[in-house]
């Protein structure tokens, strides 16, 4: 067939699958309905994260931190990774004993990490932070990056090794013959192809249920705020235990920040059913003004909302369905996807020409959420 493999979504997860398929040899062509990084892996805090990981996901971001410190030189282009570390700040005394925890288990990983016992530890790393501090855990290994460079970059790779990326294209149906992939109906026309990637974020299950494939979201909207340029002052990612607020500074001097999630219940994303309501951005600045003082008369320059694919674990759905051959899944990442993304492209790729992969994905197969209990919060930094 003329597509091996057609991967469903252009966010990283998916261009980062193109670019694995594409340099060794597989022809591999990439539909994304949107543009390039017009969901998830664009509104993102752009956060590379291994602290405060599941057990499950930890394997994975620590090979992808390892990926990202060489992913500039490899993609031939800066994707502005900084890895200043994380704090995760204890707002009061009874916030002490779950962050303490986060830094046990870190350590136990075999994560560098670190309890700062006092504001003057804390300024001592980050002395643009509020006083109004009773401690935080520190993690010097981890990051942040550009997402829409990140993106970008993992396209133009793809493209450079021949990988066929397509943008505004919206894919309407999977085509099978009952049991094997066939190909793909899109909104340009039908694709054949052998093998099918599906990448699509919140949109994953609309591609998925009639093939008789469910995977139960939450889907949520996340406010972001984006600031003027300001001088230097944090190299650190900053989160709160609620994991209802996080920021940090960016290569070019603006401030992103995220805040607390709200239900979103349409169908179909648009411009303004996706923007965060009032209260969610008085929240996230109120956040903002407070941890950092200096924010109080920086302008905000951007405003808009994400939508995460949440699943009731906040684990994602990684794997080859059982249900048709030639299909691969990963969704539901739960807005901590984006530090995975180059090491997920490696194992879609690997999953869509082996039907397994090196790396451990066991604990996301999708037969684990029949038996889910109460949902997980949502972690908004990376």
């Amino acid at each position: 067939m003329a597509n091996s493999v057609i991967i469903i979504g252009g966010g990283i997860s998916g261009t980062a699958a193109a670019y694995e398929l594409a340099r060794h040899g597989v022809s591999v062509t990439l539909l994304e309905r949107g543009m390039l990084a017009s969901m998830a892996s664009g509104w993102t805090l752009a956060g590379v994260r291994q602290s405060g990981r599941h057990p499950a996901e930890l394997p994975l971001a620590q090979a992808a931190v390892t990926r990202w410190e060489q992913l500039s030189d490899e993609l031939g282009a800066d994707v502005e990774y900084r890895q200043g570390g994380n704090l995760r700040l204890a707002l009061k005394p009874d916030d002490v004993a779950t962050i303490r925890q986060v830094v046990a288990d870190g350590n136990a990983a075999g994560i560098p990490m670190t309890w700062l016992e006092s504001v003057a530890d804390v300024h001592e790393i980050a002395p643009a932070l509020t006083p109004d501090l009773v401690g935080a855990s520190f993690c010097p290994t981890d990051g942040h990056a550009n997402p829409l460079r990140a993106v970008e970059a993992f396209a133009a790779a793809a493209q450079r090794a021949g990988a066929d990326i397509r943008t505004a294209v919206e894919v309407l149906g999977i085509e099978t013959d009952g049991r094997q992939v066939t190909g793909v109906t899109t909104s340009t026309g039908t694709i054949p192809c052998e093998r099918v990637i599906v990448a699509a974020g919140v949109y994953a299950p609309r591609l998925l249920d009639p093939l008789g494939i469910h995977i139960p979201f939450n889907i949520v909207v996340v406010p972001a705020i984006q600031t003027e340029a300001m001088p230097p002052m944090l190299d650190q990612v900053l989160g709160i235990p609620t994991g209802g607020f996080a920021g940090r500074q960016q290569a070019d001097g603006r401030f992103r920040l995220t805040g607390t999630s709200v239900p979103w219940t349409a169908t179909d994303h648009t411009a303004d059913n996706v923007m965060p309501t009032l209260s969610q951005l008085a929240n996230t600045l109120g956040w903002s003004t407070r941890l950092v003082p200096a924010l109080v008369n920086a302008r905000a320059t951007a405003i808009w909302g994400g939508l995460i694919d949440k699943t009731p674990d906040a684990l994602p759905v990684i794997e080859t369905t059982p249900e048709v051959e030639g299909l691969v899944v990963a969704t539901g990442f739960s807005g901590h996807g984006f530090c995975l993304g180059p090491v997920t492209g490696e194992i879609l790729a690997d999953l869509a020409v082996e039907g397994t992969t090196r790396h451990p994905i066991a604990p996301f197969a999708r037969t684990r959420l029949a038996t889910i209990g109460a949902p997980e919060a949502v972690t908004l930094h990376g």
